[in-house]
């Protein structure tokens, strides 16, 4: 069996399962973003008293935080009132940041559970060895009331990575490689592995990245073998014993998929979908009025540092508004104490409180009608981060950041070139 066949099988009893069985497994946390309201709702009316362990799950207030609406600040208070009711453990509050970030910051994440949250992009955890996979209100509002729910066993998908990229390549561009080869319906319901030289080496940042957008290929979820930086990390947050599943040398994926990305150059998603991927340096020239360092795919202390580093003793372009927003208070902590906001600040940034932000079009930093953004977060669908009418780039951490300096979409691995078309800019006002 494979690893994620391992989890579930533990998890329901069984010796063994096999890829389109259903079953029915046991639930080790579950998490509630401020957008799933309902939950709450589902949950009485399907006749749940109590949760079915208090200390197996949590609300996470990040995708409105702070509060930016009333409808927002109400959902809030109905939120801590029932996590007061039922006593719950954990809760993270507005002052805490985004979901896949807190949670492993917490201890709550660990090689061998079954993760779920009312979250896409919980499939980030598969950077930790487990099994993460977002559901709705309704299974969660089972998940609360028994601790327990049905899967379908996914279909695995191997997806095997060698080779070493330029300094200027991050793992956001590995990703959006992946997804433009792998297109967007490439792993519908199915798991993805990631394995290969290039993830062996990965620290934990670059792994959650990696998983992260796995969903934007369709993944139910996906996984990596934990490598001795996500055991360290693991084993010093969490007090929790925890097995790390092997998958079986005679295992046959489904499907396999080799890239070589020792060449590969600084990849941008062009609007408006996640697969519309090509190299930056052939994008075009793209003036920018917004660059976003943030959100669950880019807002850590590696994606902000690699913005400052960049940005360092600069200014970004007059008319680049630069929003940066951590992805958790920790997150914050750690910047602040390494100068990476005290540099972004100098060079003309915004920086917000940890959670998601225009992400998702909430607010701190949503798009008017014709205006361009380049951002590190994981969706560019028409109306993503504000008007159906703007249009969203994804990109690294890297490529924002030389993006914000130069005004236009730029390389960050042709800083030259880039430097010549701020110069440009300037001289003929041309960016006012």
């Amino acid at each position: 069996m494979h690893a994620i066949e391992k989890i579930l099988a533990k998890h329901s009893g069984r010796d063994r399962v096999v890829s389109g069985e259903i079953i029915t497994a046991d639930i080790d946390f579950a998490e509630i973003n401020d957008l799933y309201l309902q939950t709450i709702y589902s949950f009485r009316e399907m006749g749940g008293e109590k949760v079915w362990d208090r200390d197996k799950a949590a609300f996470v207030f990040d995708h409105y935080a702070p509060s930016p609406t009333i409808e927002a600040s109400r959902n809030h208070r109905e939120m801590r009132l029932f996590r007061q009711e039922q006593g719950l453990t954990h809760h993270f509050d507005i002052n805490a940041g985004i979901c896949h970030q807190v949670m492993p910051e917490a201890g709550l994440v660990y090689p061998g559970m079954i993760l779920v949250a009312t979250d896409s992009h919980t499939t980030t955890h598969g950077a930790f060895g487990c099994l993460g996979t977002g559901i709705g209100a309704t299974d969660m509002a089972t998940v609360l009331i028994t601790g327990k729910l049905w899967f379908r066993v996914p279909e695995i998908i191997r997806i095997h990575l060698e080779g070493m990229p330029g300094s200027h390549v991050l793992p956001k561009d590995v990703i959006l490689y992946i997804i433009g080869k792998m297109k967007a319906d490439g792993a519908v319901y199915k798991a993805i592995e990631f394995t290969g030289s290039y993830v062996e080496q990965l620290d934990v940042a670059g792994r959650m990245v990696l998983c992260n957008m796995a969903v934007e290929m369709g993944a139910k979820t996906a996984y990596m073998e934990p490598n001795q930086a996500v055991l360290d990390y693991v084993a010093g947050r969490t007090s929790r014993p925890f097995t790390v599943e092997q998958t079986d040398s005679d295992f046959e994926y489904e499907e396999t998929y080799v890239f070589d990305i020792s060449g590969l150059k600084p990849q941008v998603s062009m609007p408006s979908s996640v697969d519309n991927v090509g190299a930056v340096a052939r994008a075009g020239r793209v003036r920018i009025d917004q660059a976003f360092v943030g959100a669950c795919t880019g807002g850590r202390v590696e994606d902000i540092g690699e913005a400052a580093r960049i940005l360092k003793g600069r200014t970004i372009a007059p008319h680049v508004r630069m929003v940066v927003i951590p992805a958790s208070a920790e997150v914050l902590k750690e910047c602040i104490a390494k100068g990476f906001l005290d540099t972004l600040i100098d060079a003309g940034a915004t920086i917000s409180a940890p959670g998601c932000g225009p992400c998702l079009s909430a607010h701190q930093g949503v798009l008017a009608a014709g205006e361009v953004c380049v951002t590190t977060s994981n969706r560019n669908f028409p109306g993503r981060m504000g008007s159906r009418d703007s249009a969203v780039y994804l990109a690294s951490p890297a490529t924002v950041a030389m993006s914000a300096l130069t005004g236009y979409l730029t390389d960050p691995s042709c800083e030259n070139q880039g430097q010549a078309e701020r110069r440009e800019t300037e001289a003929t006002g041309k960016g006012e």
